[in-house]
């Protein structure tokens, strides 16, 4: 990692000429930007850095310089930045699990809420300081504690590393609230993504402890909650829309359970999945249970595909809440916090969300529910990136901290 600088500036003249290709490559069909999204033209060159930096990569891992998840990290890794005259930041380790923890320096009247965040990345990216603006953000706005966790990533950390780290560190805060000014009867777990799946899986295994107290609410943002089926409504009408195309959720998540992307094509196809299991869990992920005026955008039924059973022998843990938890029983589901449930039009994830908000509503769960019609999926981290800011991601941003508020 440490000679990725010097590598950068021998190969700046490749940069150029990758970006240049993805440039070209905009053009093709697989890559959708939708006119309704926010800030079209902006989102294009967006898309030309990603793809650039893609085809940088595959260069540096073919000449055995570094993978290409390597350098995708040291891109995505962003920097920790200055002094916050409104926040005291610490760096610290949670059960052994590295935290950021910040805390407004502003008197209070009594003890504040405490968020425990769950960074995104398809759980192979992301790190404290790429969500550094964010957490940021939530602390001065909301005036709350906020605990950023640095949990392990796929691929050399496969499931259930990434969820045990986040259930650790939350057990450990909530044992040591105290410390913190916190009121143990206001901690809420949020994260965006692969960190909304995360906050689900950790407020599942929390909801029947006894020896701690309980959640106030969960807040997931665009979160992935699901393996099952690649092909429901939005995954067809998003499939080539950045941040997320449908083959790089697949991607991420077998990354994350298995530590490699063999199968990829079955899984998208849905091979991997018994018919008596599909038939199982259709009752909670179907595109019978999305709204009609989410699928008035290119849905068409899809021929059942054949089932292959050394394929679903891979992947069989697709089917555990911890991994997926659109899929745990009602009688986790009903013992759930309130929730607040972020969704974006233009994102693969929005049904997973949808289909989240439906199973909580069903048992008898508060939800507050902010969709972003013109949103896609990752634009909450775009909300200040310097010339490629978009107004939506503030406002994705500020939805979260009214409802924090509202708590």
């Amino acid at each position: 990692m440490a000679l990725l600088p010097a590598l950068l500036l021998l190969l700046l003249p490749l940069a150029a000429l990758a970006v240049a290709l993805a440039a070209v490559l905009l053009g093709l069909p697989s890559y959708d930007i939708p006119p309704g999204v926010n800030q079209p033209a902006k989102l294009r060159l967006v898309l030309a850095v990603l793809l650039g930096t893609a085809a940088l990569g595959k260069i540096l891992e073919k000449t055995g310089l570094c993978s290409q998840i390597t350098f995708g990290r040291y891109v995505r890794q962003g920097r920790k930045l200055g002094v916050d005259p409104k926040l005291f930041i610490q760096d610290l380790q949670f059960n052994k699990v590295p935290v950021r923890v910040y805390q407004p320096k502003a008197t209070s009247d009594g003890r504040r809420r405490g968020i425990i965040f769950f960074h995104g990345g398809g759980w192979v990216f992301g790190s404290l300081d790429t969500y550094e603006k964010v957490c940021r953000y939530i602390s001065r706005e909301s005036e709350s504690v906020v605990v950023s966790v640095q949990y392990r990533l796929a691929p050399e950390h496969k499931y259930p590393a990434a969820y045990e780290d986040c259930l650790n560190a939350t057990i450990h805060f909530m044992k040591n609230i105290e410390h913190y000014g916190v009121d143990p009867a206001n901690v809420i777990v949020c994260g965006d993504s692969a960190g909304g799946n995360l906050a689900a899986a950790v407020s599942q295994t929390l909801a029947g402890r006894s020896d701690l107290p309980r959640l106030r609410a969960q807040i997931l943002i665009y979160p992935g909650l699901q393996a099952l089926d690649f092909n429901l409504p939005s995954y067809q009408q998003n499939r080539g829309v950045p941040l997320l195309f449908r083959e790089r959720a697949a991607f991420f998540a077998l990354q994350y359970l298995n530590g490699d992307a063999l199968h990829m094509q079955e899984v998208l196809e849905g091979s991997h999945i018994p018919p008596d299991m599909r038939l199982k869990y259709r009752k909670w992920v179907s595109p019978d249970n999305i709204p009609e005026k989410f699928k008035v955008r290119g849905v068409k039924p899809l021929r059942p595909t054949d089932f292959i059973a050394e394929v679903y022998e891979t992947v069989k843990r697709f089917c555990e809440p911890n991994l997926c938890p659109l899929l745990a029983e009602d009688a986790i589901v009903h013992q759930l916090p309130e929730s607040f449930i972020l969704t974006c039009e233009y994102d693969v994830l929005r049904d997973d969300g949808l289909l989240y908000k439906k199973r909580l509503e069903d048992n008898g769960v508060r939800v507050t529910w902010y969709h972003l019609e013109d949103g896609f999926h990752g634009i909450i981290s775009l909300y200040d990136y310097c010339g490629f800011s978009f107004p939506a991601g503030k406002r994705g941003l500020d939805s979260v901290v009214s409802f924090l508020k509202s708590l």
